[in-house]
């Protein structure tokens, strides 16, 4: 058997271009050669895509050359989501995004979903140890997130996306294998020297569980160059020290060079983290936000979040979020940014159907409607735009022989503070039922009023909403 060394010299985008290919069978030397000249040679990204990602936003950091990589060659770049819960929240739009920017350029995206890692748990930006979750729970969780995954990226084609699961490659790594083929080749000074590390050292301490994780996401990245030709992790900018041990490891174990880019960790202008509403994450999965309050988060951003988050979120051309920012400044009070961010993102997380649904309840719940555009509406639905709302229940028996409006409101529930209040609102016209006014003091409310079955919204000014459940 014949073995080679080649050495090949060529000029790409004006760059010299050096390959060494050794200890490989002259044969298999040749068709890589082939394949890599094929890949280098002939492909021409649709754009860059580190100036995408700059004028976006979304640029942290970056390894010396990973630009000119992206230039001259189609190039697996992957992102990985651990399974800490069945849904994938807004917090991990930005990563998802990075998928989806580099699939658009011309290359490959490769989602991880950790059910290895999942299993240790990342203690980047982490002030205490993760809780350790259940394998079956795990398990549960992966299978959700890589059904959301796969909403936002494109499976055909010649940069198909692929989706894979680091403990299909860790499951029979034993942990002295493990440490004797991995473990040697990173040394404990350079562990420590990772910020994630070093912090919580220096504050709360660190299990060798958490200790170990770089380690393991780092062999990830190592697996992928090898099996995919991965040459590119990306992530948030708290993964730098965990996407360099990887590189390192790259580096020492196959000789190889690979890359990294990290975005940004998102915060709002007033300085406080981004993603979260006042009820907590804002999920991805409908039934942990409903798509109705997934766009009233997006359209509640200020002005000034909002001409930061329509480059990082959405998909939208420089030129039309330039033109939309004009518009917006000619009449803020109409919130065209906000709308058409919210309406963007909806989309691409829940589709148009739910966006056209969100919308028109809040046309119809927070604009001048009528009773019958208020009967379109899915009961589940008109349950989750009123969750925070004041809510209280009656019998429904008691409804059915009629109740007067005063009892109904200030006795029966607590819309109003008393009879006194609620008759000086009703006289002034300040106050409906399922967006009809009440002017008579005297009305009685009956079974026929009710929503479906089962609902009165009452309204107090314009502002304030009430629930009213028959049951």
């Amino acid at each position: 058997m014949q073995w080679v060394v080649f050495v090949f010299y060529g000029c790409t985008h004006n760059k010299k271009l050096s390959v060494q290919i050794s200890d490989l069978p002259l044969g298999k030397a040749k068709r890589h050669l082939s394949g890599y000249f094929c890949r280098s040679m002939s492909f021409q990204p649709r754009f860059n895509l580190v100036e995408e990602l700059r004028w976006r936003g979304m640029l942290h950091d970056l390894t010396p050359d990973v630009e000119q990589l992206l230039l001259r060659e189609q190039v697996s770049g992957y992102v990985g989501f651990d399974p800490t819960a069945d849904s994938l929240h807004i917090g991990n739009l930005v990563p998802i995004m990075l998928l989806v920017h580099l699939q658009k350029a011309g290359h490959t995206p490769l989602a991880l979903v950790g059910g290895a890692t999942g299993m240790v748990g990342d203690p980047s930006g982490k002030s205490e140890e993760r809780k350790l979750l259940q394998e079956e729970t795990i398990n549960h969780n992966l299978n959700c997130q890589r059904k959301q995954l796969e909403r936002f990226l494109d499976f055909s084609g010649a940069n198909a996306a692929l989706v894979v699961n680091n403990y299909d490659w860790f499951k029979e790594f034993s942990f002295l294998g493990f440490i004797r083929e991995v473990g040697k080749h990173i040394t404990i000074s350079y562990m420590m020297g990772k910020d994630s590390v070093r912090n919580r050292l220096e504050n709360t301490g660190m299990s060798f569980t958490e200790f170990s994780y770089q380690l393991v996401q780092g062999y990830d990245f190592y697996h992928l160059y090898q099996h995919h030709r991965c040459k590119l992790q990306m992530g948030g900018s708290d993964q730098w020290g965990n996407i360099t041990t990887g590189t390192e490891l790259i580096r020492r174990m196959a000789g190889g060079e690979a890359y990294a880019i990290t975005a940004p960790l998102i915060t709002k202008s007033d300085g406080s983290k981004f993603g979260k509403s006042e009820g907590g994450n804002v999920w991805l999965d409908p039934a942990r936000t409903s798509p109705y309050k997934f766009y009233q988060f997006w359209l509640n951003q200020s002005d000034e979040d909002a001409a930061r988050y329509i480059r990082i979120y959405t998909l939208l051309e420089k030129e039309r979020i330039e033109a939309l920012e004009a518009e917006h400044q000619e009449a803020k009070h109409l919130r065209l940014l906000q709308k058409e961010l919210a309406a963007q993102v909806t989309t691409m997380v829940h589709g148009a159907e739910e966006l056209q649904q969100a919308l028109q309840a809040t046309e119809i719940l927070f604009g001048n409607s009528s009773r019958e555009a208020l009967l379109t509406i899915d009961p589940n639905l008109l349950l989750q735009v009123m969750e925070g709302v004041p809510l209280f229940q009656i019998p429904k028996e008691k409804l059915n022989a009629g109740i007067n409006i005063l009892e109904l409101t200030a006795v029966d529930t607590q819309v109003f503070p008393s009879k006194g209040e609620a008759r000086k609102m009703i006289q002034a016209g300040g106050f409906s039922i399922n967006k009809e006014k009440l002017s008579d003091e005297q009305a009685l409310i009956d079974s026929s009023h009710l929503l479906h079955g089962k609902f009165l919204l009452a309204q107090r000014g314009k502002k304030n909403y009430y629930l009213i459940v028959a049951e």
